[in-house]
C-alpha cells in the first residue's frame, strides 16, 4: 500500500519545525537553545539535566523498547499516552470536514472525541453479538474518504480479544490506515499482532506503560508501525514532546521489568478469582471472559450497583449506556485486599 497517498496533501509539503537538538545532539558547549546554562531549580533527582531539552528523535525510549520487543528502533514513536498518537493519527491521515474514520462499537470512547476535536466524521459500526469485527457492518459504510479504522485488542470494556486473522483481513482489503490498540496485550497469554506488521504496512500498534508497568502517572505511550507512517509522526509532533523526567522514570522501570511480569500474574490470578466469585451471585447475569486488567459483568440495576458500591467507597465504571452493554458495570480487577473489600460489599447489594 502507497502510505503517502492517505497522508493529507498539506502535511506532505509541511516543512516541520526545526529545533536546536534536532541540528545538533550531544555534549559541548550549548548556546544555541536559549536555555539556563547555570543549572535547574529542580535538583532532587541527579545527574538529570532538566536545564537542558530532551531529545526530539527519542533514541533513548527507542533503544529500550526496540531490544526489549526485538522490533527496529525505525518502528518505534513515543506520546503523550497513547492518546496523543491517536490525536496525530487523525491529523495525519484525515482532513477536516472531508474525510471519516470508522469505530467498531462498544469500544474506547478516546478515538470519538479524537475525531471530533479534528473535525473529522466518526461512522459507529457494531462489534458482533461476542465483540468481534462485523464486515457486513464496516463494508456498508466505508468509502473512498475512510482514512483509519479504530480496534482495540483486548477491547475496552468488553475485555476480549480480537480475532487476528479479522485484524489481517481489514488490513488486506481496505486502502486504510488500520489501528489496534494493545493497551491491554499484556494481561492476554496470546494474541499481540507484532508479527503482522511484517506483512502489512497500513497497520499501526498503540500500546501504553499506564497499565501492566503501573505507570499512568507518567502519560508514556508509543505505536510500533511502517517507517513512512513512524516518519510522518515525527514531521508533526510537539518539537519536545516526552520530558526529560518521563524517560528517567521509563528507564528506571524496565531496570523492574520482573517486578511488571510479577504484577501481570497476580492481576490475571485475582482477575480469575474475582471471575469465580462474581459468578456465583445470582444477581449477576453474566461475568464476561477477559484477556485484559479488567471484568465486565451484566446485572440487575447497574446504576444503583454502582451507587451503592459508591456509598462504601468503593468506585466501579457504569457502562450500560453504550451499544450492546446494557446493564453492564466495568470493574478493574485491584489488589487482593481491594477485591475482597469489593466482593463483601457487592455481595450484599446483590
Amino acid at each position: 500500500m502507497d502510505i503517502k497517498k492517505l497522508v493529507r496533501k498539506n502535511i506532505l509539503e509541511l516543512k516541520p519545525y526545526t529545533s536546536a537538538r534536532d541540528i545538533y545532539e550531544g555534549d559541548g558547549i550549548l548556546l544555541d537553545a536559549n536555555e539556563n546554562s547555570f543549572g535547574s531549580t529542580f535538583t532532587e533527582i541527579e545527574g538529570l539535566n532538566l536545564n537542558r531539552y530532551p531529545d526530539p528523535h527519542q533514541n533513548d525510549l527507542r533503544k529500550i523498547v526496540s531490544e526489549y520487543l526485538s522490533v527496529s528502533k525505525e518502528n518505534l514513536f513515543f506520546g503523550v499516552g497513547s492518546d496523543e498518537i491517536i490525536d496525530l493519527l487523525i491529523r495525519i491521515f484525515c482532513e477536516p470536514g472531508k474525510d471519516n474514520v470508522i469505530i467498531p462499537e462498544p469500544t474506547y470512547g478516546m478515538y470519538k472525541v479524537a475525531s471530533d476535536v479534528n473535525n473529522v466524521a466518526v461512522n459507529d459500526v457494531l462489534l458482533t453479538d461476542d465483540f468481534q469485527i462485523d464486515f457486513g457492518e464496516i463494508e456498508k459504510v466505508y468509502n473512498s474518504n475512510t482514512k483509519i479504522i479504530f480496534l482495540c485488542s483486548p477491547n475496552n470494556p468488553t475485555g476480549n480479544l480480537l480475532s487476528k486473522k479479522d485484524v489481517a483481513a481489514l488490513c488486506e482489503k481496505y486502502n486504510s490506515i488500520i489501528v489496534v490498540d494493545e493497551a491491554y496485550i499484556d494481561f492476554s497469554l496470546d494474541g499481540n499482532l507484532l508479527e503482522e506488521l511484517k506483512k502489512y504496512n497500513n497497520l499501526v500498534i498503540l500500546r501504553t506503560f499506564s497499565k501492566a508497568w503501573g505507570l499512568a502517572g507518567v502519560r508514556l505511550g508509543y505505536c510500533i508501525a511502517d517507517k513512512e507512517i513512524i516518519d510522518v509522526l515525527f514531521k508533526v509532533k510537539a518539537p519536545y514532546n516526552i520530558n526529560t523526567l518521563t524517560r528517567y522514570a521509563l528507564a528506571k522501570a524496565f531496570m523492574n521489568s520482573n517486578v511488571k511480569d510479577e504484577y501481570i500474574r497476580s492481576i490475571i490470578k485475582e482477575r480469575e478469582r474475582l471471575k469465580n466469585q462474581l459468578e456465583t451471585l445470582n444477581g449477576v447475569e453474566k461475568v464476561f471472559n477477559s484477556d485484559a486488567n479488567f471484568l465486565l459483568i451484566k446485572c440487575r440495576q447497574p446504576k444503583e450497583v454502582q451507587k451503592k458500591l459508591m456509598d462504601k467507597g468503593i468506585i466501579v465504571r457504569d457502562r450500560s449506556s453504550q451499544p450492546k452493554l446494557e446493564g453492564c458495570l466495568r470493574i478493574s480487577v485491584g489488589s487482593q485486599e481491594e477485591n475482597d473489600l469489593l466482593w463483601d460489599a457487592i455481595k450484599k447489594i446483590l
